[in-house]
């Protein structure tokens, strides 16, 4: 990275799991000298700082590192080749480092080698060879599958670590909570709870530990300091009691071990970690997704005019490419020669491929259809359309701010506060408890820490959201996070796409009339469409199927108007209006009186004729969905306001409008119009819904306060939608907004519980009615309390399931 310039760097984030987290890694990035701005994207999972100094960068990892909180990094080391003196390793070293994503980098002359640190979702090893072939220099990457370790890999083999301690966690606890609960009179039962207790607690559970003294030297807590005082302090008393027993037994009391409380707590929490994770999925894939729209390599031809298979990398502006049938487009261009239909519904989101002729332009990620062309590279790399969709989707994903949760905003309170009573109760107990009062006060001590701890706190959302989403699932709505799940119950506006959303996405025959009610030229029809290479003509060809299939004696293909055969020495011709005036073919009143009509509906006609009359027409749409109907009315009755966007023309617009009941609509709008318009209604104060089905509906998708998907569109706006409709069905939305309603319900009921113990049970641990009754809740007692808490909110989560 090149001193003086600024740039901005995205550094993905490990561990920083809620809006509490996010803000510690905020504070802690605003100390960092050379940062100019920052911003932790909770949603990407990512910090975006703008930096003017490369020293900046490794120091704002550290930071982040040392407030316990991670940054995935690539550490590798490979040989350097051609380097012939010590200031070939000094230019090479400094090539490397002014590669964006590098983090460090150091090339040892000696032993030929470069040892590098490098964010992975910002460069990889092929990049960094690149670099250095660029300056007479080669790095050696043999190792293809350690080299391509992509973002992607790094969470996948992380989470697969997770769930290998919660496993453990749980497999261990059990012996330990059964011999706690039913067992504690058999023979060394305290040595056997503290055998299997201690890898739960030092090894499984030791982030916990790490994180929480990583807090306490930059005097913060989270919920890792509670967990790791309150297991810690458990699991150390409880060693005291087992080894000293006979320190209690002079002070009349039993020394009791505590190991199952510290063992559950562990394994509780790592489950709620392990639940949230599956439940968050990966963000990135969506991403990963439009990038693979654009293919690995193209065909360039050279001046010589020989085909030369090409990385995408390697494409410069101003190179012909070749597309072949069926090929992806791999950059924006213009045609220079032949011509074909392309598929844009990536970019418009309308099912009719797109006709494309000499200087007209192509976009990346485009598909082409049943023709060869050539075209001019125009944009390449991230000046394409295609790339500026992935980068608005990150950004709107990124800029989106979070909801506050209620229980991250309580933890930051929570946790002090808890530790505060804790250490109170001991001084309190110490100075007014008597002779026994250091004993009691540290009992009741470790009591309040082991009753507050955060076990129920943590499951009160999860458990209710993967009821709320199994529920969900099956009814056909996919549900991807809580977030969208607590805001479709405030929906007061819902955006709706037209194609595949509202209609079914592809064309077909809406209608058709033969001259004077005679079809024997159908064969002939079916044969000719079936050559054609025009989109509609499948329309057409799926409606005829059944008709025997002639063989044409010559078919062409009419660019813009149609196509025409001969057969049996006569020419018939399918196309449009223009063509039958083209060839002087009269057309009917009959056939036109019912093509006007169609017209009137905006339908697409094609017409169908030989060389003196025209034989049939032919309406094509989209058809409006069975079920849309019902559920705009529905969507209306609960108060919400509906409005269509569509990148279709206005007559068509109108006239879906007024089929579905539709009051607001707007016609011709570009995917970032659509954002536009989501963002102008949210500055309204309004919570807007937004549902889509292809690429162009996904800037809107992420902009939108809550993002629906039809299951039968593109799996990138499935993606980037929080709720997919799997049946691509609109009446499930009304029913994705009550189970919201209920849900969110569930949650507020569990949340109560999960503090209602804490509230009931911290005064009682700490010894309030001691004074009064001589009552002193027993730690064990506490960790039952605090046992009973979790199994209530699972128990109401549950409820959720009968809930109609």
């Amino acid at each position: 990275m090149a001193a003086n310039n600024k740039q901005t760097i995205f550094l993905p984030l490990e561990d920083v799991d809620s809006e509490h987290c996010a803000l510690i890694v905020d504070k802690g990035l605003s100390q960092v000298g050379g940062i100019e701005t920052h911003q932790v994207e909770l949603n990407n999972r990512r910090a975006a700082i703008t930096v003017s100094d490369a020293n900046a960068v490794p120091q704002a990892i550290k930071a982040i590192k040392d407030l316990g909180y991670g940054v995935t990094t690539v550490k590798h080391s490979f040989p350097v080749l051609n380097m012939t003196c010590a200031s070939c390793a000094v230019s090479a070293e400094s090539t490397i480092n002014s590669v964006e994503g590098v983090v460090s980098a150091s090339v040892n002359y000696a032993n030929a080698t470069l040892t590098v640190e490098y964010l992975p979702n910002m460069t990889n090893a092929a990049a960094l060879q690149k670099a250095l072939q660029s300056i007479g220099y080669d790095l050696l990457i043999e190792e293809e599958s350690v080299q391509q370790e992509t973002l992607e890999a790094i969470h996948e083999k992380k989470f697969r670590a997770l769930k290998q301690k919660t496993i453990w966690s749980i497999i261990l606890s059990l012996p330990v909570v059964v011999i706690g609960m039913f067992f504690m009179d058999i023979p060394y039962a305290n040595e056997i709870m503290w055998l299997f207790s201690t890898p739960v607690v030092l090894w499984l559970g030791r982030d916990f530990f790490v994180n929480a003294w990583k807090q306490a030297k930059h005097r913060s807590a989270n919920m890792d300091t509670l967990v790791a005082l309150s297991t810690g302090i458990a699991y150390v008393f409880s060693v005291f009691n087992m080894l000293f027993a006979d320190f209690w037994h002079q002070h009349g009391l039993h020394a009791h071990v505590y190991f199952e409380a510290a063992a559950v707590i562990i394994a509780f929490i790592l489950l709620g970690k392990l639940l949230e994770e599956r439940a968050k999925g990966n963000t990135s894939s969506a991403i990963k997704k439009l990038m693979g729209l654009q293919p690995k390599t193209v065909i360039v031809i050279g001046a010589d005019g020989i085909e030369q298979q090409t990385a995408i990398e390697d494409v410069k502006k101003g190179d012909v490419i070749l597309v072949k049938p069926g090929e992806k487009i791999a950059v924006d261009g213009m045609v220079i020669s032949d011509d074909s239909y392309v598929d844009e519904s990536m970019l418009s989101g309308e099912p009719l491929p797109v006709q494309k002729t000499e200087n007209e332009k192509v976009f990346a990620g485009t598909i082409n259809q049943k023709g060869s062309f050539r075209f001019k590279a125009v944009k390449v790399g991230k000046e394409t359309m295609l790339a500026q969709i992935i980068k608005m989707v990150q950004d709107a994903q990124g800029s989106k701010a979070p909801v506050q949760k209620l229980v991250d905003k309580i933890a930051g309170i929570f946790v002090p506060v808890v530790i505060g009573i804790a250490v109170l109760t001991l001084i309190l107990w110490i100075i007014l408890g008597g002779d026994n009062g250091t004993v009691h006060g540290l009992l009741a001590a470790v009591t309040v820490l082991v009753i507050a701890c955060p076990c129920a706190l943590g499951l009160a959302t999860p458990t209710a959201i993967m009821v709320g989403v199994g529920k969900g699932a099956e009814k056909g709505i996919l549900i991807k996070d809580a977030e969208s799940l607590e805001l479709a119950k405030k929906i007061d506006v819902i955006i709706l796409d037209k194609t595949g959303t509202i209609t079914e996405g592809r064309p077909e025959v809406a209608g058709s009339k033969w001259l004077g009610g005679d079809d024997t030229a159908k064969p002939v029809l079916l044969s000719l469409e079936k050559r054609s290479e025009h989109p509609l003509a499948d329309a057409i060809v799926n409606n005829l199927d059944g008709a025997e299939i002639v063989s044409l004696s010559s078919f062409d293909s009419i660019t813009g108007k149609g196509a025409k055969a001969t057969y049996q020495d006569e020419s018939y011709f399918a196309g449009n209006k223009a063509l039958l005036a083209e060839n002087n073919i009269t057309v009917s009143a009959e056939l036109q009186q019912q093509a006007d009509e169609w017209g009137k509906e905006s339908k697409t006609v094609i017409w169908f004729a030989n060389s003196k009359e025209a034989l049939a027409v032919f309406a094509i749409s989209d058809k409006i969905k069975e079920t849309s109907v019902a559920a705009i009315r529905q969507m209306h009755e609960m108060g919400i306001e509906l409005y269509m966007l569509t990148g279709d023309n206005e007559a068509t617009a109108k006239a879906i409008a007024s089929q579905t009941g539709l009051k607001h609509y707007k016609a011709e709008v570009l995917p970032q119009q659509k954002a536009d318009f989501v963002k102008e209604l949210q500055r309204q104060g309004k919570t807007v819904a937004m549902v889509g089905d292809g690429i162009n509906d996904s800037t809107a998708l992420a902009t939108a306060d809550v993002s629906i998907a039809m299951g039968k569109g593109s799996d990138i706006a499935m993606d980037v939608a929080k709720m997919t409709i799997i049946s691509s069905d609109l009446s499930r939305i009304p029913e994705a907004i009550k189970l919201s309603k209920q849900t969110v319900a569930t949650i507020k009921q569990n949340l109560f519980w999960a503090f209602i113990y804490n509230l009931i049970g911290i005064p009682l641990a700490a010894g309030i009615l001691y004074p009064v009754n001589g009552f002193l809740l027993n730690p064990m007692i506490a960790g039952a309390a605090m046992a009973l808490s979790s199994v209530s909110v699972v128990t109401n989560s549950l409820r959720l399931k009968w809930k109609k």
